[in-house]
């Protein structure tokens, strides 16, 4: 959330749902009653040919569960999961991990160029900068040479990109959707839900390649995470450290599905006719599942499927979050997994562009490092990245980030990937961010100063709407 106008505004938007009680329809679920309810449900795979055989599928999870040391996550991760979620775990994917601004927008706009038929973009910010710019003339030459561009925005994440940005894709023939926006006039007959924010980052190309993860379209990205020695320098100076995904194979067409319907909820103009569901081909040997969330499902797909990885992990919890004001059940859950003996570390940033929820996390610090939580606090760049790595084999990168509003209120998107090379990448990535900060001792931690304490106890009265 680089935009300090954005800042000021989610702020407002924190009282004026306070005042009015307007809140998102979802709820935070009781998991292990739902674990319990769905333990024998059975996996279900997919591959670029469709369904496979309840036999191969039993198959796949075995071979897993051998390349993680007979683990029991697999079994009640899949079940779960499966219970949960309409998709599938689809086989045949090729996952690239992409780490902080420059790798992943020299990805993203490298497939922009080589696109097609279409381009389906969602993001929360996409601000009029250099980085803004760049990304808005790559997608208006694809317009003009035939390829269709069609863009979903958040309204109060792009607040302070002027109206004229948006015109320009619009004459070049790009469709451009407001989400919900914050003029009650311009809802297009929808229920003006201020408080429901559309946090997803997704770049689909050719329904073929998917882009996802925690990076925003702003030039705040375009520095990267080089440790610095002022970590707490000015905003514009800093790094920043996020994580995207590049993911290739059939399991785009869940995301593009994702994408799709947002657009009808949304009520947006009839989409140019395109392939938007191309024939699924096999591009590699990655398992993952889209996961997506709203206000509108019962309950937070996201948080619940988090949550159960962390209840039932054997061995290890690595986390990286960058917005960290958790709920009592995640806290229990991250509680309970360090007693039995797993290895549970947060990574979460030393500094943030948002003091308040930054203070609302570090409240919680202290009943998670008494229970055996291991937390460190990210060094030289501000920490945006939004991941999870379990046991060595199942890991998750997205939007969301550990706070009331992405698991409540907000539309967020999740890929889950299965498999013991990919975890491997993620805890190197992890190990770097690691070796970057400063770990949190818990007696110093309770000898911190009373003006400390005083701030994070008033951000908790906030915590609910952050």
């Amino acid at each position: 959330m680089p935009s300090s106008l954005c800042q000021r505004f989610h702020l407002a938007l924190c009282v004026f749902v306070v005042v009015l009680g307007a809140t998102g329809c979802a709820s935070l679920p009781d998991t292990q009653a739902i674990l319990a309810r769905h333990s024998e449900q059975a996996a279900r795979f997919e591959s670029a040919k469709g369904p496979i055989s309840e036999r191969r599928s039993a198959t796949i999870v075995a071979a897993l569960k051998r390349s993680a040391g007979d683990i029991d996550i697999l079994d009640k991760q899949i079940a779960l999961e499966q219970a949960i979620n309409d998709s599938p775990l689809v086989l045949g994917n090729k996952v690239t991990l992409l780490q902080d601004g420059p790798a992943t927008y020299a990805a993203m706009l490298d497939a922009i160029a080589g696109a097609q038929d279409h381009i389906n973009m969602e993001t929360y910010i996409i601000e009029d900068d250099a980085m803004g710019q760049t990304f808005a003339q790559a997608l208006i030459n694809k317009q003009r040479q035939g390829v269709q561009v069609n863009l979903i925005y958040d309204s109060v994440g792009s607040l302070g990109t002027p109206k004229a940005f948006f015109d320009e894709l619009t004459e070049a023939g790009v469709a451009v959707l407001e989400f919900n926006p914050v003029n009650p006039l311009a809802t297009r007959g929808n229920t003006w839900l201020l408080n429901n924010r559309d946090h997803r980052k997704l770049l689909i190309v050719d329904g073929r390649t998917v882009f996802l993860g925690g990076i925003n379209i702003s030039s705040v990205y375009t520095s990267g995470s080089v440790l610095r020695r002022t970590p707490k320098a000015s905003q514009g100076a800093n790094a920043w450290r996020d994580t995207d995904l590049r993911i290739d194979g059939p399991v785009v067409a869940d995301f593009q599905k994702l994408f799709l319907q947002t657009w009808d909820k949304q009520k947006g103009k009839a989409l140019m006719a395109k392939n938007y569901t191309p024939a699924p081909v096999a591009v590699g040997r990655d398992i993952v599942r889209a996961i997506g969330s709203t206000p509108d499902d019962p309950y937070s797909l996201v948080y619940l499927t988090l949550v159960s990885a962390i209840s039932n992990a054997e061995k290890q919890v690595y986390l990286t979050n960058a917005y960290f004001v958790p709920d009592p059940q995640l806290i229990q859950a991250l509680i309970d997994a360090a007693a039995r003996g797993v290895d549970v570390r947060l990574i979460l940033p030393s500094y943030s562009d948002s003091a308040l929820v930054f203070h609302a996390g570090r409240a919680q610090y202290g009943p998670l490092l008494e229970g055996g939580v291991k937390i460190y606090e990210r060094q030289g760049a501000l920490l945006h990245a939004k991941t999870a790595m379990v046991d060595g084999v199942w890991s998750t990168v997205g939007s969301s980030n550990l706070d009331w509003r992405s698991f409540m209120d907000n539309d967020e998107v999740n890929a889950v990937v299965l498999g013991r090379d990919f975890a491997a990448q993620m805890a190197a990535a992890f190990a770097i961010d690691q070796a970057a900060s400063q770990p949190i001792d818990a007696q110093t931690w309770a000898k911190r100063p009373l003006g400390v304490k005083l701030k994070e106890w008033l951000a908790r009265l906030w915590e609910r709407w952050l």
